[in-house]
């Protein structure tokens, strides 16, 4: 029997509900596929996005081949082509299907993907029935794999309102209305002394190998924003010429603003009296000044920043402040679009939009990538990407966390991205 990958739990008692997690969050996988037709799940609309069906079939496959497949004896796989269909970029685990060719693959059909799922959901369940005797290093492999579907289903998100985005009948995924919240509070600037802090995970439940080891940095004085950057805020850069003035991006942004054209973040959009409207899962709305501007690149962050007289903060200057100040929970039945902030003092920290900082994607001191197959799941992609913190309206509730570590190459806009400002003291 080949070893599957052991994922260290900090939480004792790690198995506890593991159960009823599962059940919970693969049902809402299909939840958030519900709205669409089976049309919708097929196609893919860039090559940095997948496919609905695909991200369901994906997660599964997670689940059958790095726990079913290496801890039951006898097991036996639902489709042995699905190893090769449904593979994201495990090197370890043989060839796969090209991903900017996932839109082609008009078969397995949604209902063979539906019963591949419940398949999975079956034998799996059949191994949580029993919690006592479950392996710790299997459980933790099961919670990393309820940890993967989570980030699949904020991508089932992103990735849905890009195709739609595209979609000349601009349809919705979700038809709620998205209310208005009020004019926003004003800036404050939130000092912090600077100094030696701790930063990164600190052991207390679940966390990815990438948040870990906590280690001492050293941070000098400055200044952060107390709440995010707002829509308004960003339509007066646009409005003093801010995708014409080379003055304010780095080299390679300002290349790529020409190169695609870039006059407003993505998903804006001029109507024939020139008003601005934006496009949003639950479909076209006009632009609201109040709320956080949200699907901006790293190089439009950083170009409004330099614009604004000031900076993207790193992600430890986030993390400092970010870590001391009480995190509210998004209600459930809470829009996926960002709002607009609420009361004075620091807010919108997580929830709303990833932020950017100014911080490469690179290990912690002493960081180790998980064992097994698992390695391969954060560690390979730290080069050439940027970190952005916070979490956004379409993540799950349990991800938002001070230290986590999202990363995107610095071109990425379909992502509920945006930013909040730094200064130097």
């Amino acid at each position: 029997m080949a070893h599957a990958p052991v994922i260290p739990l900090a939480a004792q008692g790690a198995a506890t509900g593991l159960a009823g997690r599962f059940a919970a969050i693969r049902a809402h996988s299909l939840a958030l596929a519900a709205p669409l037709t089976t049309e919708d799940q097929c196609v893919q609309s860039m090559p940095d996005a997948s496919p609905t069906k695909w991200h369901l079939a994906h997660t599964t496959w997670f689940f059958e081949t790095l726990i079913l497949a290496p801890y039951l004896p006898g097991y036996r796989v639902f489709d042995r082509d699905f190893a090769y269909l449904f593979n994201s970029y495990y090197e370890a685990l043989g060839p796969r299907h090209p991903r900017p060719e996932r839109g082609l693959l008009t078969r397995p059909s949604f209902e063979r993907v539906l019963a591949y799922r419940q398949h999975v959901d079956r034998v799996l369940g059949h191994l949580l029935e029993d919690l006592d005797l479950l392996p710790l290093a299997l459980a933790a492999t099961i919670e990393l794999g309820l940890q993967h579907e989570q980030q699949h289903q904020e991508l089932i998100l992103t990735d849905i309102k890009h195709l739609f985005s595209r979609n000349a009948l601009r349809p919705a995924w979700l038809l709620r209305d998205c209310p208005r919240t009020g004019r926003t509070v004003a800036l404050e600037w939130l000092p912090h002394q600077g100094g030696r802090i701790e930063v990164g995970h600190g052991g207390e439940g679940f966390a990815f190998d990438n948040e870990a080891p906590r280690h001492d940095v050293l941070l000098r004085p400055y200044l952060l924003g107390s709440r995010l950057v707002t829509c308004g805020e960003y339509l007066q850069f646009i409005e003093d010429g801010g995708y014409h003035r080379p003055e304010h991006w780095l080299s390679d942004g300002w290349l790529n603003a020409l190169a695609q054209s870039w006059q407003a973040p993505l998903y804006w959009a001029r109507d024939e009296a020139g008003a601005w409207w934006i496009f949003t899962l639950h479909g076209a709305r006009a632009l609201d000044p109040n709320e956080p501007v949200c699907h901006l690149s790293f190089f439009e962050a950083a170009a409004y920043a330099a614009w604004a007289g000031a900076r993207l903060p790193t992600e430890f200057e986030w993390e400092a402040v970010a870590a001391g100040i009480p995190q509210d929970e998004r209600p459930a039945d809470a829009p996926f679009h960002p709002v607009a902030a609420q009361g004075a003092g620091p807010c919108q920290f997580v929830g709303e939009v990833w932020q950017w900082t100014r911080s490469s994607y690179d290990p912690y001191p002493g960081f180790r990538p998980l064992t097994g197959v698992a390695a391969e799941y954060n560690g390979k992609f730290m080069v050439g990407q940027l970190v952005l913190r916070g979490g956004s309206c379409a993540t799950p509730a349990n991800h938002a966390r001070p230290t986590y570590r999202n990363f995107f190459p610095p071109t990425a806009r379909w992502q509920f991205s945006g930013l909040r400002l730094a200064r130097d003291t």
